[in-house]
């Protein structure tokens, strides 16, 4: 079976990805929405957390598979 990647980063993610707490994760999600003019409680797509990061997609594709 072939497997589905993920578009949605999660604030666990987040902290898997920088080594930041899970608090923190939650803060650095709140950042990137208000910069995107997103709502309060939409999903954060992962090519807007690696523009916000400057990450490369394919390094944050890795720490979710």
């Amino acid at each position: 079976m072939k497997k589905v990647k993920r578009i949605c980063i999660y604030p666990k993610d987040v902290q898997a990805i920088t080594g930041k707490s899970y608090r923190q994760s939650l803060r650095i999600l709140q950042n990137l929405r208000k910069c995107f003019l997103k709502a309060e409680g939409s999903y954060v797509t992962v090519s807007e957390f690696s523009i916000y990061t400057g990450i490369s997609e394919k390094d944050i594709e890795r720490f979710l598979d």
